[in-house]
């Protein structure tokens, strides 16, 4: 199991976060796309370092063209030699019509087409095969030498695509090198909705579960005592109220039978009562989400719940920075188990 950190979006400040999680030990070092671009960090980051794998973790796919994209991944794989990774989301709705001013149109089938017309340019790219890829979607039939990058030294990038719903999972396990699962999701649905959907997509395109990547950030809750655990798990209470509010994730509560929770947070959020929300997540919620316990206990409670599904991770923790080191490296030790 590899381990990834998260690098700031702001351009000074991802050099050297960078740089740390390197020097810390961490395999990768991920920018999420908030309220920043998020490719610009990772130049800074890989002018910093020269063993993390860098990507993004995600960028909204469908704010961009497959053209666009294909640059910047292209770019980015060039000029850290090697060491880029794509990671695309879809994002909802509201936010690509009302925020992007992009169409948004059967998300899956969308995100199929997008990924394969992005391997088409690069088929072009580093094959030479005439670009001729006409889809429902998106269609890339102009290609000429002054538009045609000369530098393949290196392959071409991985994509990894997030879900959450059985559709765009699948779809990663048809068209995608590896899958990011939500933050909200629990390990039992990952095994009962999540798997199933990715067998089913590695099945049409003839591969199989080792030809994929499968990565999913994990609340952590670290703390000594009750009280102690209690402080640290408030934020991510929170955080899972927030997804919970989110009709597109309404499946992960319904499938532990907690059905008239979503509509619940979604009213609350429609209010503004954001702080009360996270009251509505209760203890045995949380316990589904979040592994919680002692700081020295944590990685084996991680990979004994983690380790049979994950291929690497991320974490959302408040462990002490002295402690980190030693956490790091225990997980990673555990990680050739099994």
């Amino acid at each position: 199991m590899r381990i990834d950190g998260a690098i700031p979006a702001t351009i000074a400040d991802a050099g050297a976060q960078a740089a740390h999680l390197e020097a810390l030990g961490y395999d990768g070092g991920m920018v999420a796309e908030l309220a920043s671009d998020p490719f610009l960090p990772l130049v800074a980051a890989g002018a910093s370092t020269e063993r993390l794998q860098l990507g993004t973790g995600i960028a909204v796919a469908f704010a961009r063209s497959p053209m666009t994209l294909a640059n910047t991944a292209f770019d980015l794989q060039q000029f850290t030699k090697g060491r880029f990774v794509l990671g695309l989301g879809s994002q909802i709705k509201p936010h690509i019509t009302k925020r992007f001013s992009m169409p948004w149109s059967k998300p899956a089938a969308r995100m199929r087409e997008l990924i394969q017309a992005m391997h088409a340019i690069w088929d072009n790219w580093y094959d030479g095969t005439p670009l001729q890829f006409r889809g429902e979607f998106y269609q890339h039939t102009l290609m000429t030498p002054m538009f045609t990058p000369a530098m393949t030294e290196f392959a071409r990038p991985k994509v990894y695509l997030a879900g959450v719903g059985p559709l765009m999972t699948e779809v990663a396990g048809e068209v995608a090198d590896g899958f990011i699962a939500h933050a909200f999701t629990t390990a039992s649905y990952f095994e009962a909705i999540t798997l199933p959907a990715l067998e089913a997509g590695l099945a049409s395109s003839g591969r199989t579960r080792s030809d994929l990547d499968v990565s999913m950030p994990v609340f952590i809750v670290p703390g000594e005592t009750d009280a102690e655990r209690a402080e640290n798990a408030q934020p991510i209470r929170q955080q899972l109220a927030f997804y919970g509010s989110t009709p597109a994730y309404a499946g992960v509560l319904e499938h532990h039978g907690w059905d008239g929770l979503q509509p619940e947070l979604n009213a609350m959020s429609k209010q503004g009562q954001w702080v009360e929300m996270a009251d509505k997540i209760t203890d045995e919620i949380l316990d589904q989400f979040a592994v919680q316990g002692p700081v020295t206990q944590l990685p084996r409670l991680v990979h004994d719940r983690y380790g049979s599904l994950l291929d690497r991770l991320q974490f959302s923790t408040r462990i002490e920075a002295d402690a980190l080191p030693e956490f790091l490296g225990e997980l990673r030790a555990l990680r050739t188990e099994g």
